[in-house]
């Protein structure tokens, strides 16, 4: 093995632990514990006739638009001012304290306001925290090996949650009583969903540090003239600027910008509702949901792992299109089996296929972009998929309103998923090619 072989294998790992920290804020505190912990515990007594959920879901749109306004430009200034890590330092350090600030959120609903904005401000920093992450791709792989590096990516997320996720069950959740789990955590005034924010917030802060010791900083590039000079307000003229020349002379882009949009929607609607769908459709106990999102995450990581081979030999269009078709396919034997055990096994085919799509679809914008633009490119990335976030939320209420029944919702989450496929299918795969070669990278 050469030295730079070694160096670029470090710098894979060291990437991919970010992914492995970041878990902790998406499975532990956006997912299955403390966004719970908030609507069934903490807003249980909320006086009136809006329930804590629909506040959840109002804090989280309305930090889906703060990062749908900032990424594009936040993105565009990582590039042009070559600060791309210094930035993802400063997102992940404020994402990790506004999750340790969540100790002070107690069951009480006076307490739900904090709560909310807590969790508002750590999903918006957690989601511009994405973007310089996503746009360091070129820089810890080769282009034959992009798509094996993503799908590593993704699989360290997937796996760190799955870890993290079983620490918190069987250390301060399992069980009955006034004390929980093997260390005997307090249950009043949700004290032991409150110690695993904090153990959330340093799993994050452990494992984020590698990135900023093994990593390097870009150099500095002329790819966005002026726009680490004209300030925030002037970074929107040079983006829009950016944005018609990019539609007058590579619309591949922004077709596939908005296909994976949608489609990504449905992706995230998949691990949003499981959860919800598990319980009161197919008769999954609320103590073994952490347990199916273990599992969930399990076969979700394996299948980002194994498609990332798949993704550089074929390329990432067919990966991504195989597997929304397999996910459609399951989701509809979904919509006719019933019982925990065909919960089980559906649910867990359709999870397979989450991470392929996922990892691919950042490999496929990463073949795309042209160097030194991974920021501003991703920035859009981010927004054009938060313009669209509302789609699988709203579509699975309707559906689930319209026919009286939560397993009809599943057909709101499929034809986002069927939409994002059609929408792919016509655009031409990537050259391969197309992705610089990162000096002594390696994967």
């Amino acid at each position: 093995m050469t030295e730079a072989n070694a160096a670029g294998r470090g710098q894979v790992l060291a990437w991919g632990l970010w992914d492995w920290g970041v878990s902790a804020f998406n499975a532990v505190i956006l997912t299955f514990v403390f966004s719970v912990y908030l609507t069934d515990k903490v807003g249980a007594a909320l006086p009136g006739d809006i329930s804590a959920s629909a506040w959840l879901g109002w804090a989280l749109g309305a930090a889906g638009l703060v990062v749908a306004v900032t990424a594009p430009v936040s993105g565009q200034r990582f590039d042009a001012t070559a600060k791309r890590k210094r930035s993802l330092a400063v997102l992940t350090a404020l994402t990790i304290s506004t999750m340790a600030a969540m100790f002070f959120v107690r069951a009480d609903y006076h307490y739900l306001w904090f709560g909310l904005l807590l969790l508002a401000l750590g999903a918006t920093f957690h989601e511009l925290s994405t973007v310089p992450y996503n746009a360091m791709l070129r820089q810890v792989s080769t282009p034959e090996k992009v798509g094996r590096v993503s799908g590593f990516g993704w699989s360290m997320g997937y796996f760190g949650g799955i870890f993290l996720l079983l620490i918190c069950y069987f250390g301060f959740i399992s069980g009955k009583g006034d004390y929980r789990g093997l260390l005997g955590a307090p249950v009043d005034d949700g004290l032991n969903i409150r110690l695993v924010a904090v153990l959330a917030a340093v799993w994050f802060a452990a494992f984020a540090l590698p990135i900023f010791f093994f990593v390097p900083e870009i150099p500095r590039t002329a790819a966005d003239p002026g726009a680490d000079t004209a300030g925030y307000l002037g970074s929107y003229r040079v983006l829009w600027r950016d944005v018609r020349d990019l539609w007058r002379t590579d619309r591949h882009t922004v077709a596939f910008l908005v296909s994976s949009a949608i489609f990504r929607d449905g992706l995230v609607g998949v691990f949003t509702f499981g959860a919800i769908l598990a319980v009161r459709v197919y008769g999954i106990a609320d103590s073994d949901v952490l347990l199916f999102g273990v599992a969930a995450n399990i076969v979700a990581a394996l299948g980002a792992v194994t498609a990332g081979y798949f993704d550089d030999r074929v390329g990432p269009k067919p990966v991504i299109v195989g597997s929304l078709v397999a996910m459609l396919v399951c989701g509809v034997t979904l919509l006719f089996v019933s019982g925990p055990g065909m919960f089980w096994i559906f649910g867990l085919l359709l999870c397979i296929f989450v991470g392929p799509a996922q990892a691919s679809a950042r490999s496929y914008l990463t073949r795309l972009t042209p160097p030194g633009r991974e920021g501003q490119l991703f920035g859009l990335y981010t927004t054009t998929g938060r313009a669209v976030s509302f789609l699988a939320p709203t579509l699975f209420g309707f559906f689930a309103w319209a026919f009286k029944t939560d397993r009809a919702g599943i057909l709101g989450i499929l034809l986002v998923l069927l939409t994002g496929l059609i929408t792919l299918l016509p655009l031409r795969p990537p050259n391969q090619q197309e992705t610089a070669p990162a000096a002594d990278d390696e994967a």
